[in-house]
């Protein structure tokens, strides 16, 4: 009984992943036949890849359907319920650090600036940059919903600051910056954060769940662009000082 439960709905994700994945299939087969011309090794190597992929993928979205959805849910609606419900700004803190810390679009952001910066930018000083930028808007999201303030307070000032600080940027690390705030938002920020947030408006008096617990994902998306710009802005002050 268990295991229907575990794998109900299994075989709806495997199509939904199946749509995303295919066109990708489809499109590197035409390259390949008409110009990459890839080895014979580096094609198996990449349709060994698509396939875990696959399953990595329908294994992951199952897992959030069946747990991770249902248990933040959960939690908010308990913490809700807590008369002392202010609990969840540093739990939210807490979580929001560790679920950008085992982001995947994040770890391959961070390789990939490492790689492209050949080190001036280390993928650890970038991944707590992000981990700590997104806890810390989390916190503030949950802020936000346990006193009823309006998203708008926090996103207009947030991205005025971030024009404010792209001026005293470089094009580097303004670049990486938005590019960064749409990494974070991924699917473990978004299933697991999300479903806390919702469930922890919907418990508390005087909340509508429609109204405050959504928006959290314009904050996750804010924070690191403001945590990157101001890494930058520290950088900028590094050179001048060893210059």
């Amino acid at each position: 009984m268990s295991e229907i439960k575990i794998f109900y709905g299994f075989s709806e994700v495997l199509i939904e992943v199946s749509f995303a994945l295919v066109p990708l299939l489809i499109f590197f087969a035409f390259f390949q036949i008409f110009m990459l011309k890839l080895p014979k090794k580096q094609v198996s190597d990449a349709l060994i890849g698509i396939v875990l992929t696959f399953f990595g993928l329908a294994f992951f979205l199952q897992g959030v359907h069946i747990g991770f959805l249902p248990v933040g849910r959960e939690i908010g609606i308990i913490i809700g319920g807590l008369s002392y419900s202010w609990i969840l700004i540093p739990i939210g803190f807490i979580l929001g650090f560790v679920a950008t810390f085992a982001e995947p679009a994040v770890r391959v952001l961070n390789h990939e600036v490492d790689k492209v910066s050949s080190g001036y930018i280390p993928r650890s000083l970038m991944l707590y940059t992000l981990s700590t930028g997104v806890a810390v808007s989390i916190a503030l999201a949950m802020v936000r919903i346990l006193f009823a303030i309006p998203l708008w307070y926090f996103i207009i000032p947030g991205y005025g600051l971030a024009l404010i600080l792209m001026y005293f940027n470089t094009n580097t690390f303004t670049s990486i910056a938005f590019d960064s705030g749409g990494v974070a938002t991924g699917p473990m920020t978004v299933t697991f954060i999300l479903a806390i947030a919702l469930g922890f408006s919907e418990k508390l008096e005087g909340s509508d769940p429609l109204i405050d617990g959504f928006g959290m994902i314009s904050l996750v998306a804010l924070a690191p662009i403001l945590s990157v710009l101001v890494l930058g802005i520290l950088y900028s002050m590094k050179e001048k000082q060893d210059g």
